[in-house]
């Protein structure tokens, strides 16, 4: 009889622990699709006059940018970490300082390394929480072996491993000066450095890479874009089928040259003088692109999906006419002094740029902030959105934006530390601090501007102390012998020591490899000229 009543009993025992089991599964899986989805898009060389909103739509080149502020939260006071590449690509992937994570300045075609090992990325950290990452565009961060995109987090990678001028093309679209297309009958080091202009160097082809394989080489910049799209929607549209949270980090060619914006051939012929529209073609082409990504994770995810826009530096001011507008961030000072303010220093047009953030549900809609934020800030903010602790081992740099974002708190960074990146002083000096509306140089020195000239290296003891709130061109420095300049430069002078005593005593610092090697430039097949891996038709 026992036996009997035991035989009956288990199999309810049996079906009731099946089910338990299954509710259980269920409810871990929809806890996981709770987690919110990130998609990080980064401009190249872009100004934050680019941004129609930001210029009081003054043009109608963002149209989809300018509706994704609308529904989302702009931020004008929001800088990216360094004013070249590599570094602040680095410091958004780490939350660090570039003298933390060790890189200060561009890896070359060459390099062979890159971001260091020792530090922990993002898409790391997500990755090993569930997450799906993608990556889509230009990485810079080192391309070969265990620097290369898929090694560092990444499950799935498309682009190019450094910048689109790094390598010829058959058609290479348009720069200043005119770099000239790949010669297939040429050898593998195909031109020389041009008189006087720079940028035109013994080069390979430019290469498309996805994951680990070189697809195509040279790459053709006028399909790019399609490209760069049909990846983003594809990895957006399966992210529901995978029931799975995701990170897509899509960092786009646009705004560096050569543009290759979608013109008629008659248009390309002609389009070579000021006016021509070939920029303003390039920022329609690149806004068209982020309203297809915003409106495919509305249609999939909407309520679920942080989109964060924003830019790795300023404009290269140097491209004349191929270079973005920094708004009313003009250097003034520095301009007079002769020498450009943009890309590579850290005048305003350097380093502030245009910075929309979008979720809908969450972040208050038609919202503004002038909160001071950097590009370091995602690391922190995206881990605590995804309840993800970042590892004790190592110091940050980037702050929590999260009630800024979603609370509308207006309280950022008490101060922020700009990196020399290139035009005056050693690659990574702290050589402009920003306390509040004090900003403080004590090196200052011009990139290349667009007539040629380039302002002398300048050291400043005291330091140039600008009001940029009333002075947004930063034309005219305080009066050493007022209140105001010796209260902004003590407080200043303090944190500044305090941050270089900090990293000096740092334990966690790194050192990036910057060596080069003729054969770790990517090639697909050696024996063919610029390494070509395609059939032209």
């Amino acid at each position: 009889m026992v036996e009997a009543l035991t035989l009956l009993v288990l199999p309810g025992m049996l079906l009731c622990g099946l089910l338990l089991h299954t509710v259980s599964r269920q409810e871990a899986a929809v806890e996981f699709r709770k987690k919110p989805n990130f998609i990080i898009i980064l401009a190249d060389d872009i100004g934050w006059g680019d941004l129609d909103a930001n210029q009081g739509g003054k043009t109608n080149n963002t149209p989809y940018l300018n509706l994704m502020a609308q529904q989302g939260l702009r931020l004008t006071d929001f800088h990216s970490p360094a004013s070249t590449c590599s570094p602040s690509r680095a410091a958004i992937l780490t939350g660090r300082y570039g003298l933390r994570n060790g890189v200060t300045h561009n890896f070359a075609v060459n390099s062979v390394a890159g971001l260091p090992l020792s530090e922990v990325t993002l898409s790391e950290l997500l990755q090993k929480a569930g997450y799906y990452t993608a990556m889509i565009g230009k990485w810079h961060l080192g391309h070969n072996g265990p620097y290369s995109p898929t090694k560092r987090g990444f499950d799935y990678y498309l682009g190019i491993p450094y910048s689109n001028d790094m390598g010829c093309t058959d058609t290479p679209g348009y720069n200043l000066p005119p770099c000239l297309p790949c010669v297939s009958s040429e050898p593998k080091a195909i031109r020389l450095r041009r008189s006087g202009h720079g940028g035109c160097y013994s080069k390979v082809g430019l290469p498309l890479i996805e994951n680990s394989s070189i697809v195509e080489q040279p790459l053709d910049l006028w399909t790019l874009t399609e490209r760069y799209k049909s990846a983003a929607l594809r990895i957006i549209h399966n992210a529901r089928a995978r029931a799975q949270p995701y990170l897509l980090y899509i960092a786009l060619a646009h705004m560096h040259v050569p543009l290759a914006p979608p013109l008629s051939p008659e248009a390309r012929s002609t389009a070579q003088h000021p006016g021509d529209g070939v920029y303003a073609a390039s920022l329609q082409e690149m806004d068209a692109l982020v309203g297809a990504v915003k409106a495919a994770s509305d249609d999939t995810d909407k309520d679920n999906a942080l989109i964060w826009f924003t830019g790795d530096n300023g404009p290269w001011e140097q491209k004349c006419q191929y270079a973005g507008s920094v708004g009313p961030f003009t250097g003034k000072w520095q301009t007079d002094q002769g020498g450009g303010s943009a890309k590579r220093t850290t005048w305003e047009g350097g380093h502030r740029v245009p910075t929309v953030v979008y979720w809908p549900g969450r972040i208050p809609a038609n919202s503004t902030s002038s909160a001071l934020l950097s590009g370091m800030d995602i690391f922190p903010t995206l881990l605590s959105l995804a309840g993800v602790t970042p590892p004790p081992d190592r110091r940050y740099d980037g702050i929590d934006a999260t009630p800024i974002l979603l609370d509308r708190e207006q309280t950022g960074h008490e101060f922020l530390f700009h990196p020399n990146s290139g035009a005056a002083g050693k690659f990574g000096d702290l050589q402009t601090v920003r306390a509040g509306k004090h900003k403080a140089f004590y090196i200052t020195g011009g990139a290349e501007a667009c007539g040629g000239g380039a302002g002398q290296q300048q050291l400043h003891d005291p330091p140039l102390i600008f009001d940029v709130e009333r002075e947004e061109a930063e034309e005219r420095p305080l009066q050493v012998d007022t209140p105001e300049y010796q209260a902004a430069a003590k407080r200043i002078a303090r944190r500044r020591e305090e941050l270089l005593w900090d990293i000096a005593t740092d334990e966690s610092v790194s050192t990036a490899d910057y060596s080069t090697d003729k054969s770790a430039a990517p090639c697909c097949d050696q024996r063919q000229a610029v390494c070509r891996c395609r059939t032209l038709v």
